[in-house]
């Protein structure tokens, strides 16, 4: 048997044991019988409840049209051409700010703003770059259900119009991605961001992918986006082509949770209890670093026995991706350490990358991890106390020399992509 595995722009081709599973979501065998943008063209038109976007941005002279960064997947050369000339149907002279929502993330360099919107887009659209450090740059609009402040981007809290396009996949502590997650941590200051992914609700057993349900991470995100004014969403569904498969229009809430619940169905996988579990981070650009990869990571933790071991293959040619997640784990002895530091941790002393250190930490404690990446990542995946692997296929033969030639093997072929039941 062999299965394809994403890995930057390319893929690994890997023979499996006769016995392996191969976990994939629906995603990859729905058949689009539109175009890409006749999908999103009719969502903007049928949006759920709420009126189209160019009704909403009649009057409005301020409009900030919230997208994301270059760690995300939006197909925003499809969708944000579209949606800015639905907003400027209804108003053709409005003055619009299109908002990189960067989170806690570095800056989205020009380069990379042109690879992802185009280069006609970026040089007639005004863009504007979120700074989650520049204090000077935030509005506080209150208190959170969690306790914490909330501080968002001036140029959102005073827009006449606040709008965003994202798209939906699970989130392996938020749920789901998209909706409300475009203002918090999208836009908003670091210190919000780090009181919203703090230790306690990191840990808490709600904030887990595919669960929206009393998860307080969601929570906060939504109260967020309710202050915020976040009056209309953009969100698509895509396959592993990067494609829209389907498209999302209207209510913050509501449009949301109608992408949550395709997204639901198309990615439910039945989970194994495996010896090896193989994942990827679904390819460019999830997989540029460590810090995203903790994502798929999660996916192969449900799927694997506690003493079993996990197989990540991630390019990570962007290498860690944090520098304080990085420190976290050279400056402790070991993977044990962080976690046990960091569960002590209060919520207004949280750290920059914490949440992300703690779900590794918590992996690492518990499975052996090889990774498979760029070799410009070998000395900084060792000094996080992970073995690094140059090949996929010396990563299966290792973990098979240690578990045993029968041992039973779980692949999963974009670990970002799946809800596993």
């Amino acid at each position: 048997m062999k299965v394809k595995l994403p890995y930057g722009k390319e893929e690994i081709e890997l023979e499996l044991p006769e016995n392996a599973d191969v976990l994939v979501s629906k995603a990859g065998q729905l058949k689009r019988e539109k175009s890409q943008e006749e999908l999103v063209q009719e969502a903007l038109e049928n949006p759920i409840g709420s009126a189209r976007v160019s009704e909403l941005a009649k009057g409005k002279k301020k409009i900030v049209v919230i997208t994301s960064d270059h760690t995300r997947p939006v197909p925003s050369k499809v969708t944000l051409p579209i949606y800015l000339r639905e907003i400027r149907k209804g108003n053709p002279d409005a003055d619009i700010t299109i908002l990189i929502a960067t989170g806690f993330h570095r800056p989205t360099t020009k380069e990379e703003m042109i690879d992802k919107f185009g280069a006609d887009v970026v040089a007639k659209e005004h863009f504007v770059v979120h700074m989650s450090q520049k204090e000077e740059d935030m509005a506080y609009l209150g208190k959170l259900p969690s306790g914490g402040d909330l501080l968002i981007n001036k140029l959102a809290a005073e827009a006449d119009l606040v709008v965003s396009e994202g798209f939906i996949e699970p989130h392996f502590f938020a749920g789901f991605s998209g909706g409300r997650k475009s203002i918090l941590p999208g836009i908003a200051s670091q210190k919000t961001v780090f009181g919203n992914h703090c230790s306690k609700f990191i840990a808490s057993d709600k904030s887990r992918t595919g669960n929206l349900n009393g998860n307080p991470i969601h929570k906060d995100m939504q109260f967020a986006a309710e202050k915020a004014k976040l009056a209309f969403i953009l969100n698509v569904v895509i396959n592993s082509k990067k494609e829209v498969i389907a498209a999302f229009a209207g209510d913050c809430v509501k449009a949301h949770e109608k992408g949550c619940e395709f997204v639901t169905d198309i990615s439910s996988i039945k989970g194994t209890n495996a010896d090896i579990a193989i994942t990827t981070n679904g390819g460019y650009p999830l997989d540029q670093n460590i810090y995203q990869s903790v994502k798929s990571m999660t996916a192969a933790e449900a799927c694997v026995k506690p003493d079993g071991i996990i197989i990540e293959v991630s390019k990570c040619n962007d290498l860690h991706g944090g520098e304080g997640f990085y420190n976290t784990f050279k400056n402790a002895k070991n993977a044990k350490e962080v976690e046990d530091t960091i569960l002590k941790v209060k919520m207004e002393d949280t750290i920059a990358d914490q949440w992300e250190s703690q779900i590794l930490a918590r992996i690492l404690c518990r499975h052996e991890v090889l990774y498979v990446a760029d070799p410009s990542a070998k000395q900084i995946l060792e000094d996080m106390h992970i073995e690094y692997v140059p090949t996929v296929e010396e990563a299966l033969k290792i973990a098979l020399e240690r578990k045993g030639k029968d041992a039973k093997v779980a692949v999963i072929p974009d670990g970002v992509s799946v809800i596993v039941k």
